[in-house]
Protein backbone atom coordinates (compact mmCIF):
# COMPACT_ATOMS: atom_id res chain seq x y z
CA UNK A 1 0.00 0.00 0.00
CA UNK A 2 1.45 2.95 -1.17
CA UNK A 3 0.78 6.69 0.40
CA UNK A 4 -1.33 8.92 -0.84
CA UNK A 5 -0.78 10.84 -3.56
CA UNK A 6 -0.80 14.51 -4.33
CA UNK A 7 -4.18 15.32 -5.06
CA UNK A 8 -6.15 17.74 -2.60
CA UNK A 9 -9.23 16.62 -1.23
CA UNK A 10 -11.84 19.48 0.04
CA UNK A 11 -14.74 18.71 2.19
CA UNK A 12 -17.74 21.23 3.85
CA UNK A 13 -19.83 20.77 6.59
CA UNK A 14 -20.76 20.39 10.02
CA UNK A 15 -18.34 20.40 13.27
CA UNK A 16 -19.57 19.72 16.69
CA UNK A 17 -18.13 18.02 20.31
CA UNK A 18 -19.67 15.04 20.99
CA UNK A 19 -20.56 14.09 24.58
CA UNK A 20 -21.28 10.71 25.84
CA UNK A 21 -23.31 8.93 27.68
CA UNK A 22 -21.18 6.23 30.23
CA UNK A 23 -23.52 3.45 30.91
CA UNK A 24 -25.61 1.59 28.30
CA UNK A 25 -29.42 2.08 28.62
CA UNK A 26 -28.47 5.58 30.04
CA UNK A 27 -31.21 8.07 29.52
CA UNK A 28 -30.99 12.54 29.25
CA UNK A 29 -34.33 12.44 31.10
CA UNK A 30 -32.66 12.33 34.56
CA UNK A 31 -28.87 13.15 35.48
CA UNK A 32 -26.46 10.78 34.69
CA UNK A 33 -22.65 10.44 33.94
CA UNK A 34 -21.37 11.26 30.66
CA UNK A 35 -17.81 11.89 28.54
CA UNK A 36 -16.62 14.52 26.48
CA UNK A 37 -16.17 16.27 24.84
CA UNK A 38 -15.00 14.92 22.04
CA UNK A 39 -14.17 16.50 18.24
CA UNK A 40 -16.81 15.35 15.81
CA UNK A 41 -19.09 15.90 12.78
CA UNK A 42 -19.13 13.83 10.15
CA UNK A 43 -17.24 15.55 7.70
CA UNK A 44 -14.56 16.55 10.47
CA UNK A 45 -14.30 12.81 11.14
CA UNK A 46 -13.82 12.35 7.21
CA UNK A 47 -11.20 14.91 6.69
CA UNK A 48 -9.51 13.86 9.74
CA UNK A 49 -9.08 10.14 8.38
CA UNK A 50 -8.02 11.29 5.18
CA UNK A 51 -5.46 13.91 6.73
CA UNK A 52 -3.53 11.28 9.01
CA UNK A 53 -3.77 8.66 5.91
CA UNK A 54 -1.15 12.01 4.76
CA UNK A 55 -3.77 12.78 2.13
CA UNK A 56 -3.87 16.86 1.47
CA UNK A 57 -6.75 18.23 2.53
CA UNK A 58 -8.75 20.68 3.77
CA UNK A 59 -11.94 21.87 4.85
CA UNK A 60 -14.91 24.32 4.86
CA UNK A 61 -16.63 25.25 7.90
CA UNK A 62 -17.52 27.31 10.77
CA UNK A 63 -17.46 27.07 14.58
CA UNK A 64 -17.85 29.34 17.89
CA UNK A 65 -14.98 31.49 18.87
CA UNK A 66 -15.04 29.31 22.00
CA UNK A 67 -13.44 26.37 23.68
CA UNK A 68 -15.27 23.51 21.44
CA UNK A 69 -14.66 25.33 18.36
CA UNK A 70 -10.91 25.45 19.82
CA UNK A 71 -10.71 22.30 20.47
CA UNK A 72 -11.91 20.88 16.88
CA UNK A 73 -9.87 22.76 15.33
CA UNK A 74 -6.42 22.41 16.87
CA UNK A 75 -7.04 17.96 16.33
CA UNK A 76 -7.62 18.86 12.70
CA UNK A 77 -4.56 20.98 12.01
CA UNK A 78 -2.64 18.95 14.47
CA UNK A 79 -3.66 15.86 12.16
CA UNK A 80 -2.44 17.96 9.05
CA UNK A 81 -5.89 19.64 7.67
CA UNK A 82 -5.92 22.64 6.08
CA UNK A 83 -8.27 24.94 8.49
CA UNK A 84 -7.87 27.80 6.65
CA UNK A 85 -11.28 27.69 5.92
CA UNK A 86 -12.95 26.64 8.70
CA UNK A 87 -14.30 30.13 9.94
CA UNK A 88 -14.35 31.49 13.42
CA UNK A 89 -17.58 32.92 14.55
CA UNK A 90 -17.81 35.08 18.16
CA UNK A 91 -21.54 35.26 19.87
CA UNK A 92 -22.35 31.75 18.16
CA UNK A 93 -21.40 28.30 19.39
CA UNK A 94 -19.96 25.55 18.37
CA UNK A 95 -22.33 22.86 17.44
CA UNK A 96 -22.81 20.24 20.04
CA UNK A 97 -24.04 15.75 20.01
CA UNK A 98 -24.95 14.31 23.00
CA UNK A 99 -25.50 10.66 22.19
CA UNK A 100 -27.18 7.71 24.68
CA UNK A 101 -26.49 3.59 23.65
CA UNK A 102 -29.06 1.29 23.67
CA UNK A 103 -28.62 -2.50 24.69
CA UNK A 104 -29.56 -3.11 21.11
CA UNK A 105 -26.25 -1.32 20.05
CA UNK A 106 -28.48 1.57 18.85
CA UNK A 107 -27.89 5.04 19.32
CA UNK A 108 -29.96 8.34 20.10
CA UNK A 109 -28.62 12.07 19.96
CA UNK A 110 -29.86 15.25 21.06
CA UNK A 111 -28.46 17.65 18.56
CA UNK A 112 -27.34 21.66 17.88
CA UNK A 113 -26.20 22.22 14.83
CA UNK A 114 -28.29 24.16 12.55
CA UNK A 115 -28.48 26.82 15.36
CA UNK A 116 -24.96 26.92 15.94
CA UNK A 117 -22.04 28.20 13.65
CA UNK A 118 -22.28 25.32 12.08
CA UNK A 119 -25.85 26.58 10.23
CA UNK A 120 -23.41 29.90 9.80
CA UNK A 121 -21.14 28.15 6.76
CA UNK A 122 -20.36 30.82 4.24
CA UNK A 123 -18.20 30.23 1.03
CA UNK A 124 -15.54 32.91 2.29
CA UNK A 125 -12.52 34.19 0.55
CA UNK A 126 -11.02 31.67 2.58
CA UNK A 127 -13.10 28.93 1.09
CA UNK A 128 -13.18 30.26 -2.29
CA UNK A 129 -9.01 30.00 -2.68
CA UNK A 130 -9.81 26.40 -1.00
CA UNK A 131 -11.77 25.39 -3.58
CA UNK A 132 -8.97 26.86 -6.37
CA UNK A 133 -6.53 24.16 -5.04
CA UNK A 134 -9.36 21.22 -4.57
CA UNK A 135 -9.06 18.24 -6.84
CA UNK A 136 -11.94 16.50 -5.53
CA UNK A 137 -14.68 17.88 -3.01
CA UNK A 138 -16.27 15.33 -0.43
CA UNK A 139 -20.14 15.55 0.49
CA UNK A 140 -21.78 14.09 3.47
CA UNK A 141 -25.38 14.22 3.36
CA UNK A 142 -25.42 15.42 7.09
CA UNK A 143 -24.29 18.47 5.99
CA UNK A 144 -27.26 19.48 3.31
CA UNK A 145 -29.64 20.61 6.95
CA UNK A 146 -29.99 24.09 5.70
CA UNK A 147 -30.25 26.12 2.52
CA UNK A 148 -27.52 28.31 3.69
CA UNK A 149 -24.86 25.03 3.99
CA UNK A 150 -26.82 23.60 0.61
CA UNK A 151 -25.66 26.33 -1.19
CA UNK A 152 -22.14 26.35 -0.05
CA UNK A 153 -21.95 22.29 -0.56
CA UNK A 154 -23.63 23.09 -4.39
CA UNK A 155 -21.12 26.08 -5.50
CA UNK A 156 -18.16 23.37 -4.10
CA UNK A 157 -19.19 20.66 -6.36
CA UNK A 158 -19.67 22.79 -9.46
CA UNK A 159 -16.28 24.80 -8.74
CA UNK A 160 -14.36 21.40 -8.81
CA UNK A 161 -16.26 19.91 -11.49
CA UNK A 162 -15.86 22.83 -13.74
CA UNK A 163 -12.40 22.44 -12.87
CA UNK A 164 -12.24 18.64 -13.85
CA UNK A 165 -12.05 17.34 -10.34
CA UNK A 166 -14.64 14.58 -9.17
CA UNK A 167 -17.15 14.32 -6.38
CA UNK A 168 -18.01 11.87 -3.84
CA UNK A 169 -21.09 11.57 -2.21
CA UNK A 170 -21.74 9.62 1.07
CA UNK A 171 -25.42 9.78 2.33
CA UNK A 172 -25.00 9.36 5.96
CA UNK A 173 -28.88 10.52 6.76
CA UNK A 174 -31.14 9.40 9.00
CA UNK A 175 -34.41 8.78 7.41
CA UNK A 176 -36.20 11.14 9.74
CA UNK A 177 -33.89 14.19 7.91
CA UNK A 178 -35.55 13.54 4.89
CA UNK A 179 -38.29 15.33 5.69
CA UNK A 180 -36.01 18.45 6.19
CA UNK A 181 -37.54 20.82 3.77
CA UNK A 182 -35.53 20.94 0.81
CA UNK A 183 -33.15 17.71 1.97
CA UNK A 184 -34.45 15.26 -0.96
CA UNK A 185 -34.06 17.81 -3.81
CA UNK A 186 -30.44 18.93 -2.37
CA UNK A 187 -29.57 15.20 -1.96
CA UNK A 188 -30.94 14.57 -5.06
CA UNK A 189 -28.97 17.43 -6.85
CA UNK A 190 -25.24 16.60 -5.16
CA UNK A 191 -26.45 12.54 -6.52
CA UNK A 192 -26.46 13.63 -9.82
CA UNK A 193 -23.33 15.53 -9.84
CA UNK A 194 -21.16 12.39 -7.93
CA UNK A 195 -18.10 10.02 -9.67
CA UNK A 196 -18.14 7.94 -6.39
CA UNK A 197 -21.68 6.77 -4.40
CA UNK A 198 -21.08 5.56 -0.95
CA UNK A 199 -24.15 4.42 0.64
CA UNK A 200 -23.97 2.49 3.75
CA UNK A 201 -26.92 -0.63 3.54
CA UNK A 202 -30.79 0.61 3.28
CA UNK A 203 -28.98 4.12 2.27
CA UNK A 204 -28.71 2.02 -1.64
CA UNK A 205 -32.26 2.27 -1.89
CA UNK A 206 -33.00 5.61 -0.97
CA UNK A 207 -32.44 6.91 -4.27
CA UNK A 208 -34.02 4.20 -6.67
CA UNK A 209 -36.90 2.03 -7.35
CA UNK A 210 -35.48 -1.37 -6.99
CA UNK A 211 -35.85 -3.04 -4.04
CA UNK A 212 -32.72 -5.23 -4.49
CA UNK A 213 -28.76 -4.49 -4.57
CA UNK A 214 -28.37 -4.87 -7.89
CA UNK A 215 -31.17 -3.57 -9.49
CA UNK A 216 -30.33 -0.54 -7.41
CA UNK A 217 -27.12 -0.37 -8.69
CA UNK A 218 -27.99 -0.84 -12.13
CA UNK A 219 -30.28 2.07 -11.84
CA UNK A 220 -27.84 4.18 -10.96
CA UNK A 221 -25.31 3.01 -13.43
CA UNK A 222 -27.96 4.03 -15.98
CA UNK A 223 -28.15 7.91 -14.12
CA UNK A 224 -24.56 8.18 -14.95
CA UNK A 225 -23.01 6.92 -11.58
CA UNK A 226 -19.84 5.54 -12.60
CA UNK A 227 -18.96 3.98 -8.71
CA UNK A 228 -21.05 2.44 -6.16
CA UNK A 229 -19.44 1.11 -2.77
CA UNK A 230 -22.01 -0.19 -0.68
CA UNK A 231 -20.68 -0.28 2.82
CA UNK A 232 -22.01 -3.72 5.36
CA UNK A 233 -20.87 -3.39 8.36
CA UNK A 234 -19.28 -6.41 9.04
CA UNK A 235 -20.09 -7.58 6.45
CA UNK A 236 -17.42 -5.71 4.92
CA UNK A 237 -18.11 -3.43 1.42
CA UNK A 238 -18.70 -3.88 -1.77
CA UNK A 239 -17.53 -1.43 -4.92
CA UNK A 240 -19.90 -1.99 -8.16
CA UNK A 241 -18.40 -0.77 -11.65
CA UNK A 242 -19.50 -0.85 -15.41
CA UNK A 243 -15.91 -3.60 -15.26
CA UNK A 244 -17.96 -5.59 -12.74
CA UNK A 245 -18.18 -6.46 -8.97
CA UNK A 246 -15.72 -7.24 -5.82
CA UNK A 247 -16.36 -7.53 -2.36
CA UNK A 248 -13.82 -7.37 0.53
CA UNK A 249 -14.66 -8.89 3.89
CA UNK A 250 -14.75 -7.04 7.07
CA UNK A 251 -11.29 -6.94 9.50
CA UNK A 252 -12.64 -9.00 13.14
CA UNK A 253 -12.67 -6.06 15.77
CA UNK A 254 -13.96 -5.45 18.87
CA UNK A 255 -16.53 -2.59 18.74
CA UNK A 256 -15.94 0.01 21.24
CA UNK A 257 -17.80 2.93 19.55
CA UNK A 258 -19.25 2.51 16.07
CA UNK A 259 -19.34 6.65 15.66
CA UNK A 260 -17.00 7.60 12.45
CA UNK A 261 -16.76 4.22 11.58
CA UNK A 262 -18.36 5.19 8.18
CA UNK A 263 -16.54 8.21 7.90
CA UNK A 264 -13.27 6.62 8.53
CA UNK A 265 -14.27 4.02 5.58
CA UNK A 266 -15.28 6.61 3.12
CA UNK A 267 -12.18 8.64 4.04
CA UNK A 268 -9.50 5.70 3.41
CA UNK A 269 -11.49 4.67 0.42
CA UNK A 270 -11.15 8.09 -1.10
CA UNK A 271 -8.36 8.38 -0.60
CA UNK A 272 -6.52 5.11 -2.05
CA UNK A 273 -9.40 5.89 -4.96
CA UNK A 274 -7.86 9.47 -5.67
CA UNK A 275 -4.38 7.57 -6.05
CA UNK A 276 -5.63 5.22 -8.61
CA UNK A 277 -5.36 2.34 -6.67
CA UNK A 278 -7.35 -1.17 -7.58
CA UNK A 279 -11.37 -1.53 -6.21
CA UNK A 280 -9.95 -4.66 -3.61
CA UNK A 281 -6.51 -2.51 -2.23
CA UNK A 282 -9.24 0.70 -1.86
CA UNK A 283 -11.75 -1.44 -0.23
CA UNK A 284 -8.98 -3.11 2.20
CA UNK A 285 -7.64 0.44 2.87
CA UNK A 286 -11.83 1.23 3.92
CA UNK A 287 -12.07 -1.50 5.54
CA UNK A 288 -9.21 -1.19 7.94
CA UNK A 289 -9.93 2.30 8.25
CA UNK A 290 -13.34 1.17 9.83
CA UNK A 291 -12.38 -1.34 11.61
CA UNK A 292 -9.78 1.46 13.85
CA UNK A 293 -12.61 3.85 14.16
CA UNK A 294 -15.21 1.65 16.29
CA UNK A 295 -11.62 0.19 18.26
CA UNK A 296 -11.94 3.32 19.84
CA UNK A 297 -13.87 5.48 22.41
CA UNK A 298 -14.55 9.19 20.54
CA UNK A 299 -15.41 9.84 17.35
CA UNK A 300 -12.08 10.44 16.04
CA UNK A 301 -9.47 8.36 18.46
CA UNK A 302 -9.69 5.44 16.32
CA UNK A 303 -8.49 7.80 13.16
CA UNK A 304 -5.23 5.60 11.92
CA UNK A 305 -1.89 6.75 10.06
CA UNK A 306 -0.81 4.68 7.33
CA UNK A 307 1.36 2.81 9.24
CA UNK A 308 -1.44 1.78 11.84
CA UNK A 309 -3.18 0.54 8.53
CA UNK A 310 -0.57 -1.41 7.27
CA UNK A 311 0.14 -3.17 10.79
CA UNK A 312 -4.01 -4.14 11.07
CA UNK A 313 -3.75 -5.49 7.14
CA UNK A 314 -0.19 -7.35 7.91
CA UNK A 315 -2.17 -8.85 11.29
CA UNK A 316 -4.87 -9.82 8.92
CA UNK A 317 -3.96 -10.86 5.93
CA UNK A 318 -5.25 -9.52 2.01
CA UNK A 319 -8.04 -11.86 0.25
CA UNK A 320 -10.25 -10.20 -1.01
CA UNK A 321 -12.72 -12.30 -3.54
Amino acid sequence: MESTGSKTLVTAGEIVVEIMATEVGQTFMEPGSLVGPFPSGAPAIFIDQAARLGQRCGMIAAVGDDDFGALNVRRLELSGVDVSAIARLPGIPTGTAFVRYAADGGRAFVYNIPLSASGHIATTPEATALLARADHFHVMGSSLFSPAVVAVVEDAVRTVKARGGTVSFDPNIRREMLDLAGMREALSSVLASCDLFLPSGAELFLFTRAQDEAGAVAELSDRGIATVVLKKGAEGAVHYHRDGRTAFPAFPVREIDPTGAGDCFGAGFVCAWLRGAPPAECLQVANACGALAVGAKGPMAGTGTLADIRALIAANGEAGS
